[in-house]
């Protein structure tokens, strides 16, 4: 894990919103005698304690500190930490509730607390659909062949939308309520069934342009909440086009929308951070870099400290002078003979550039394998292989590319680090890996073997072209 992402989830939790009033919940524990009781709430789909309080003899834990809480889903853990029940927290933030272990739905009782006797009997509802759910999971499980599958998804339907019903019923009598804020963002759009036929796509872009429409973002409710982050998940890995350019669109304009709130703009820009830093995707670290330029070299990161901001800066600065798309930077080094040389010295079609370590067990795998691949298709196709040493001795550097036979590479080494090619490569681990066109922009990155070789057929072929 990277230390930018603990930072950022390090000032996530740290900064909580103080009010005039604090809060105070009175946990009546008839099956307890003593133990602790716990606060915890969500930050996105994961949890997080927020408070704790012993158990006394007569079975009574109380929760109080001199700051409210931020409203959203919260869990009251009992005692040994196997029962647990959800609890609403918005604006009422003095409230008793008893928890009967032998029945957490039908004998909790809340006083003084009305959205939490309306969430109550949510809960109730789902319970009392227990038996039809699972049939219906049961029949899956049983289902052998497509009609089998096909019988249960009419079940399926009826549940969804009878709870769907309720909601939506819910959302009318009781608009306003921090439940009919979450019920609202849990929905997702419906498209019309008299939409054009001869439009292909146009379910596609109904449905994502709809898709925030009921998500209130600019208050606080849903930030802690597991609805918020599955919301961003979907959105951003199924709706949106996987393209940087795209991406940063959506970004920009979706946290537009949370500028009301503190907390959801916190929250939004902080997920969509730490997803496109440690994206798997080649070319995410694209919108990284946008993302730390446009908001956090701004100073909108309010939450983070000088030192916090500056290593998040730092690592974006880091970033971007190799991004795809980017002049590769000039590399000056010594090859093996140590006659000084340069990376734009090099011609070829196209350029793999690896970073690599003699001594590194990933590297051991890999060279051969790339070495494998040049040999049998890329040498053909016109890329030329640049090697740089990165750690070992030089002994050891030489021993390898003989052992390996490594003939037609340009192997290179830079005693001094004058060029200062791990910050300007990005080279955190080996091997590190670039594609580079005639002109030595970078083309792709961080592709293991297969990815290259599909990556410079696709572009021969493209390059080539073909007659008709």
């Amino acid at each position: 894990m990277r230390k930018s992402f603990i930072l950022l989830v390090t000032s996530l939790l740290g900064l909580i919103q103080s009010y005039a009033q604090g809060y105070q919940i009175t946990v009546e524990l008839p099956n307890f005698k003593s133990g602790k009781c716990f606060l915890a709430h969500y930050m996105g789909k994961s949890t997080y304690l927020a408070d704790s309080a012993d158990v006394n003899s007569n079975g009574v834990a109380v929760l109080k500190k001199n700051e409210k809480l931020l409203p959203g889903i919260y869990l009251l853990v009992l005692p040994g930490k196997q029962h647990y029940i959800e609890t609403l927290i918005d604006k009422q933030q003095t409230f008793s509730v008893s928890i009967d272990t032998t029945d957490l739905i039908k004998k909790t009782i809340y006083k003084n607390s009305p959205d939490n006797e309306l969430f109550l009997s949510y809960n109730s509802f789902l319970g009392a659909q227990d038996a039809l759910n699972r049939s219906i999971q049961e029949q899956m499980r049983n289902a052998k062949t497509a009609a089998d599958s096909a019988k249960v998804f009419p079940l399926q339907q009826e549940l969804g939308k009878k709870i769907q019903d309720f909601r939506n019923s819910f959302v009318t009598s009781h608009p306003g309520n921090i439940l009919s804020t979450i019920f609202l963002a849990m929905k997702e759009p419906e498209v019309p069934k008299d939409h054009p036929t001869n439009d292909s796509l146009f379910a596609y872009h109904y449905f994502k342009g709809h898709y925030w429409e009921d998500v209130d973002l600019q208050t606080d409710r849903l930030v802690r909440t597991p609805i918020l982050e599955g919301k961003l998940n979907k959105y951003f890995d199924q709706l949106v086009a996987p393209v940087p350019d795209s991406i940063i669109g959506e970004c920009d304009a979706l946290l537009a929308k949370t500028r009301k709130s503190k907390e959801t703009f916190k929250f939004v820009l902080w997920w969509l951070t730490y997803h496109y830093e440690t994206s798997p995707y080649m070319g995410m670290d694209a919108v990284f870099v946008h993302l730390v330029e446009k908001y956090y070299v701004a100073g909108d990161a309010f939450w983070l400290n000088e030192d916090q901001l500056s290593k998040i800066i730092d690592r974006a600065y880091a970033l971007a002078p190799n991004l795809i798309g980017k002049q590769a930077a000039p590399l000056e080094f010594k090859d093996i003979i140590s006659n000084p040389t340069s990376l734009y010295k090099i011609p070829g079609k196209y350029t793999v550039l690896v970073f690599w370590d003699p001594t590194c067990g990933h590297c051991k795998t890999e060279i051969p394998r790339l070495d494998s691949a040049y040999k049998a298709s890329w040498k053909s196709k016109g890329v030329s292989m640049v090697g740089i040493k990165t750690e070992g001795t030089k002994e050891e550097w030489l021993k390898f590319i003989k052992d390996h036979d490594l003939k037609g590479w340009t192997h290179g080494y830079e005693p001094q680090a004058a060029t200062n090619y791990r910050r300007l490569y990005d080279v955190y681990s080996t091997p590190m890996i670039y594609l580079l066109d005639e002109k030595k922009k970078i083309v792709a990155k961080k592709l293991g073997v297969e990815q290259l070789q599909e990556f410079i057929n696709r572009s021969s072929v493209k390059n080539t072209g073909t007659k008709l």
